[in-house]
């Protein structure tokens, strides 16, 4: 029963992040790029404020003594690195994916985003870890499954795929950034901190070059909120209670669907529907996903 309500928290974070694909499009059409993401940063951080607060005090009625409490937080000024860290590639990241879908569609962006599940064992070998020989197969199907889904007649990448793969790889590096802080310190705690130092970094280039007025933020209120609350502060603290004594395979799985609801969201709410050759990609990217998420076999 207890792995059915991790099972189903882990389905609607991937449900939540999916929708916001739609959510970053829509919200486009009010405010720039840095603009929209600056603000969803700034939501998010104060969102998991009370979020914070709530699960120390879930913590404290379990009985954990205030110790247990320090040492699961662990140093502060290891978290706000690791928090200010994550925020700089995070920035770097959403920018490169918000600038993106404004040249692609949200189901493109979704699919190609996911394409991280197979890129951060490959960029692990630059710090020392070992990939599987099946790591290597499902790049090459995620490959493969990339020029279905979004080379053209000319044989080139559109603007928007090639932003939102390049995306894809610091998304990456944001995952290994977040894999050597996250075992250190309580994540909720760094994600604020990160979610704060993202929208500052967005906030200069939103001030230098899209000067946005309120009136237009204001207008954009709903995708920004969704992006601000549900992607970044409700999806964040359900995947963080969801993944918890959770197989981490049947975790990684149930995230990686966010690309099937991207695809399903901008076909129903915007009306973006893809071609056979683009769902025949997709299903490729797909398949190399979930064979990147298989567990290793143990020799003996």
């Amino acid at each position: 029963m207890k792995q059915m309500k991790n099972n189903a928290m882990l389905l609607l974070t991937a449900l939540i992040w999916g929708c916001a694909f739609v959510a970053q499009s829509v919200g486009m059409d009010y405010v720039g790029p840095f603009t929209f993401n600056c603000v969803r940063c700034m939501i998010g951080s104060v969102v998991l404020i009370p979020v914070i607060f709530l699960m120390d005090r879930m913590k404290k009625k379990s009985g954990m003594s205030e110790e247990a409490l320090r040492k699961e937080r662990g140093d502060t000024r290891t978290i706000v690195t690791g928090g200010i860290c994550c925020g700089v590639v995070l920035a770097a990241a959403s920018s490169l994916q918000q600038f993106g879908i404004l040249f692609t569609t949200v189901g493109k962006a979704g699919f190609i985003t996911a394409m991280y599940i197979v890129l951060v064992p490959i960029l692990g070998i630059f710090i020392g870890k070992k990939v599987r020989p099946l790591i290597l197969g499902c790049v090459v199907i995620a490959v493969a499954g990339l020029y279905f889904l979004c080379m053209t007649e000319t044989l080139s990448l559109g603007l928007g795929d090639l932003l939102v793969l390049a995306c894809a790889f610091v998304f990456s590096i944001h995952i290994l950034v977040i894999d050597h802080f996250s075992p250190l310190v309580d994540g909720v705690r760094m994600s604020a901190i990160q979610f704060l130092t993202a929208g500052l970094i967005c906030a200069v280039p939103m001030l230098v070059w899209e000067r946005p007025v309120m009136g237009a933020i204001f207008t954009a209120w709903m995708p920004i909120l969704y992006a601000g609350v549900m992607s970044c502060g409700v999806a964040y603290t359900l995947q963080i209670l969801g993944q918890k004594n959770a197989d981490p395979a049947v975790a990684s799985l149930l995230l990686s669907l966010e690309s099937v609801f991207s695809v399903l969201a901008g076909w129903v709410i915007l009306g973006q529907s893809l071609n056979g050759k683009e769902l025949f990609g997709c299903a490729l990217m797909f398949v190399s996903i979930i064979l990147a998420q298989m567990p290793e076999k143990k020799a003996g």
